[in-house]
């Protein structure tokens, strides 16, 4: 009886303490599904432009707004997404504008903004839970559900929690296509490693990532993914070059596609600045010769100007000397002279014949053949008085 009192009791003591240990973890659990939010908890960290073009869509403002579930947003997602850019094809208003007013860093001029951030935005308003988070990231229906989900996590996570994040889905070699219009095919891995080490996302940004904890990152990813070693094997038979690296690669923004109409915007500023490349060449500085000859350049063309200036003066003072008979003289002299300009000779010395000397010299024949007549006409009387 004592045996069975001494191990009774210790079990007696440890029941309450077993039930406790049973409802800790659900507690833990249960807070930890409570997912924050890192940064502005009103705009997500969304570029102004964006958020602006979002909040006054109809697509966001009517349709959306009828979606109150978790699952209803999924399937508007399964079934409308089909990229991941921030604007859809086309629609950026950037034509003639340079600069920061090109629309490169969410400036310039707004377009149609993607079904895709609209719903992003809408999971956002939705508040979700770790547990929903991890369904859109492990999600078999569609892979843009899945990119909709790790973007997400970029916008609204701490950034010293990003490695915890997308380590797992690092190596993940499902593709999808990100770019509006289609092109732009990558693996979900290459874009998980892309938003570790880039902030550029097409024509936006993603929230900046302190230094210390960009570096962490990119020691994390060099210890992931080590650098290849050079390789000393010989070149492939025939020239071919080795076939390109899927690795992610920073993309300067000369370099990023923003879009048809970035495309047109970006000839027609190549299109200025050749045309303004002769102002640039005539604002070179000259050599010591060229400045002379310019110099004396000027100085003809002032001496010039003078002449004909002294020239003008002169005439204007034998104008106003003249009587009224010489003026008129001088209206008849220029008169015939105007007459006789039609005269124009050739290169040989000899006149040229225009229309006014054919009809003189057909006058003149009419009048030789004329007289002609009229003598032959006197001829005949004569001869018929005689008889």
């Amino acid at each position: 009886m004592d045996a069975y009192e001494n191990e009774g009791v210790p079990w007696a003591n440890n029941s309450p303490n077993v039930e406790e240990d049973s409802k800790k973890p659900q507690k833990v659990e249960k807070k930890n599904n409570i997912l924050p939010l890192w940064g502005n908890e009103r705009t997500m960290n969304l570029n102004p432009l964006i958020l602006t073009n979002i909040q006054s869509s109809h697509y966001f403002k009517v349709n959306l707004y009828e979606l109150k579930t978790y699952h209803e947003v999924i399937d508007e997602i399964y079934y409308k997404v089909t990229h991941l850019e921030p604007w859809e094809k086309g629609s950026r208003k950037t034509a003639g504008q340079t600069g920061m007013c090109g629309g490169v860093r969410g400036v310039g001029a707004g377009g149609i903004v993607s079904t895709a951030y609209c719903l992003l935005y809408k999971l956002f308003t939705l508040k979700l839970t770790r547990k929903q988070v991890n369904g859109l990231l492990t999600h078999p229906d569609s892979p843009y559900i899945r990119g909709l989900g790790f973007m997400y996590v970029r916008y609204t996570q701490p950034p010293q929690d990003l490695w915890d994040w997308y380590e797992p889905y690092l190596d993940d070699a499902e593709e999808l296509d990100v770019k509006a219009g289609g092109g732009q095919v990558m693996t979900i891995g290459d874009m998980l490693r892309a938003f570790l080490t880039k902030l550029e996302w097409f024509s936006t940004l993603f929230p900046r990532i302190p230094v210390p904890i960009q570096q962490k990152l990119e020691k994390m990813m060099m210890e992931r993914f080590p650098p290849a070693a050079p390789s000393r094997q010989a070149k492939p038979s025939g020239g071919q070059p080795p076939p390109p690296s899927k690795e992610a690669r920073h993309i300067p923004d000369e370099e990023v596609s923003f879009g048809e109409a970035e495309r047109f915007s970006r000839l027609r500023r190549t299109d200025n600045d050749r045309r303004r490349s002769p102002e640039r060449e005539r604002r070179r500085p000259h050599s010591p010769e060229r400045k002379r000859e310019r110099g004396r350049e000027k100085s003809r063309d002032r001496s010039h100007e003078k002449s004909r200036d002294r020239s003008r003066e002169k005439e204007k003072r034998y104008s106003r000397d003249r009587s009224p008979i010489s003026k008129h003289r001088d209206r008849e002299r220029d008169r015939d002279h105007r007459h006789r300009s039609h005269d124009h000779k050739d290169g040989s010395g000899y006149r040229r014949r225009t229309p006014d000397d054919f009809a003189e010299e057909l006058r003149r024949e009419k009048e030789r053949q004329r007289r002609e007549k009229e003598k032959e006409r006197e001829k005949s009387r004569h001869k018929s008085s005689r008889s």
